[in-house]
């Protein structure tokens, strides 16, 4: 079995454990099999697992096993843990409100931490005009809330999402989303009044933004007229359509339109948000300024919390009582989420992320100009990936990319796949990994692109 060495502990927090690639077994090992057993007997057979290990400590930028392996991670849960597991601050955050109170129900007997997570959002969020926010549990639950939101603010019902789009698992959140299998196949009939145009898919459709933009107007007009349009909603930089970025000029082009034609605008940017990109949001990027914005996943070090933020008059037109849940703004999850802004704000996370850019695009750059596989480099910040494709025809690969992605893991790498057509390699590294760990990950995939 192969082992790495690096420092012991990570640049930006957490726990003290080895930061290395340690395999002391195969992937998975006995104990890690005999869990994922216990998983086949118990646990829904819908509820599906991309790293076959039993996870029990985690840290810096590596997840350790029950069987003494520990693998690379650059996923990050899927972009949650952006501040790194159990980050200091954040562990003390929850240990201390834990131990003070764990729940009333903030619609019962609200509380401080609530209302300081919706003043830091409402401060951080793209715009300096008056903001208020809502909390949720998760971010398909923000995606839902933003969407009764606009069509309670202009009295209208159509709501248009973007091909390549994902925003959830709810039922109106399926609707919203693009992709069929396996999200959405199966599960209906689904909400009513959505619609679907193209986006931005330069590597695709060739466009410039200001084309692709003209087109998904157009296509909206035709096909629901904004007489008739509470809100447009899209992922600045789409997740699991494949971390497309838009072509310069769509985006704006898009909120022009919206603004003009009294459509709520809203930016999803649960996967995207608080530094993952090299600012706290894509949207940062693109120059644009939602009228409200999802976030979920980073914002929380690794607890579940969600919210809507946006403009006042906006968030302000749902009746008392139109908006909430049970648990949406725990406690202990508002106290992590204040722990992990404050990580954000002063650790230097955003530093981190565009450093984190410059070694992937670096060494993935140098792979794909030897592999033409490799159609694409893309993304920003913390939220880079690869699109693979037949080289004769151009067409997307997916069996390529998962066993590239199945090579990696089974060397003690995480990756994660995505994209429309499953032929994407996404890279969400916590932004406490260290430079080598990450370079060593790199070196793994290389191997496993020159064997596959």
């Amino acid at each position: 079995m192969s082992t790495s060495t690096a420092a012991v502990t990570t640049p930006l927090g957490g726990p003290s454990l080895p930061q290395e690639r340690r395999l002391t077994t195969a992937i998975p090992g006995p104990r890690s099999q005999e869990l994922l057993s216990r998983k086949a007997d118990a646990v829904a057979a819908g509820v599906g697992h991309t790293v076959p290990i039993a996870a029990v400590a985690a840290g810096g930028g590596v997840v350790v096993d029950a069987d003494g392996n520990s693998l690379i991670d650059l996923g990050s849960g899927i972009a949650v843990t952006t501040v790194g597991v159990a980050h200091p601050k954040v562990v003390e955050a929850i240990a201390a409100q834990a131990a003070q109170l764990t729940h009333t129900c903030f619609m019962i007997s609200p509380y401080e931490s609530y209302v300081e997570v919706a003043e830091n959002l409402n401060r951080l969020t793209p715009g300096d005009h008056a903001k208020k926010s809502a909390l949720f549990n998760s971010g398909a639950e923000a995606v839902e809330n933003a969407v009764k939101i606009a069509r309670k603010y202009t009295g209208k019902q159509a709501v248009v999402a973007f091909d390549h789009a994902y925003h959830g698992r709810t039922n109106l959140t399926m609707a919203l989303t693009a992709k069929s299998m396996p999200y959405k196949s199966g599960f209906g009939p689904f909400a009513s009044e959505i619609y679907r145009v193209p986006g931005s898919y330069p590597l695709r459709d060739g466009l410039s933004g200001a084309d692709a933009a003209a087109r998904a107007i157009s296509m909206i007009e035709k096909q629901v007229g904004a007489d008739n349009l509470a809100a447009v909603i899209i992922e600045p930089i789409q997740g699991e359509g494949g971390f497309v970025v838009p072509a310069d000029g769509f985006l704006p082009a898009v909120v022009d339109w919206c603004r003009a034609n009294g459509v709520v605008f809203i930016a999803d940017e649960v996967q995207s948000g608080f530094a993952r990109t090299g600012a706290m949001f894509a949207s940062e990027h693109f120059s644009i300024v939602p009228d409200l914005i999802t976030t979920a996943k980073g914002i929380a070090g690794g607890m579940p919390l969600a919210a809507v933020t946006g403009r006042a008059d906006i968030m302000d037109a749902t009746h008392t009582g139109g908006l909430g849940g049970t648990y949406g703004g725990n406690p202990v999850a508002c106290a992590a989420a204040l722990a992990a802004l404050d990580a954000f704000e002063n650790d230097g996370l955003i530093e981190r992320a565009q450093q984190i850019e410059a070694l992937l695009t670096a060494r993935l750059g140098a792979m794909a100009a030897s592999d033409p596989r490799i159609a694409e480099v893309r993304g920003l910040g913390a939220m880079i990936a690869i699109e693979f494709v037949d080289p004769t025809t151009g067409a997307p690969d997916g069996a390529l990319t998962a066993a590239v992605a199945k090579a990696c893991i089974a060397e003690g790498v995480i990756v994660l796949t995505c994209g429309t057509y499953g032929n994407v390699i996404r890279f969400l590294p916590p932004l406490s990994i260290s430079d080598d760990l990450l370079t060593e990950g790199l070196d793994v995939l290389a191997r496993a692109l020159k064997t596959v």
